[in-house]
C-alpha cells in the first residue's frame, strides 16, 4: 500500500483552509446581524408617539376574503 504525503498534505491544507473559511463567513454572518437589529426592538417609544394601531376584528369584519389576502400578501401582516 502506497501513501502519498503530497495528497494527505493537499487534503489537510483544504480541510484548515475550509475550516478557518467557514469561521470567517459565520463570524460576518453574525456581524452582518447584529448590525442590522435595533438595540431594543421592545422599548418604549420616545417623544410624541402615536398609537397607530387597531384592532384586526373591527376592520375587518365586513371585509371579503379576497382582500384580506390581498392585505396579507401586500403587507406581509
Amino acid at each position: 500500500m502506497v501513501l502519498s504525503v503530497r495528497r494527505w498534505a493537499r487534503r489537510l491544507l483544504f480541510l484548515v483552509l475550509l475550516t478557518l473559511l467557514t469561521i470567517a463567513m459565520y463570524g460576518g454572518c453574525r456581524f452582518i446581524a447584529v448590525w442590522i437589529t435595533p438595540e431594543d426592538p421592545y422599548r418604549i417609544p420616545q417623544g410624541s408617539a402615536h398609537k397607530v394601531f387597531q384592532s384586526q376584528l373591527m376592520l375587518m369584519e365586513d371585509a371579503a376574503l379576497s382582500d384580506r389576502l390581498r392585505l396579507f400578501y401586500w403587507y406581509g401582516e
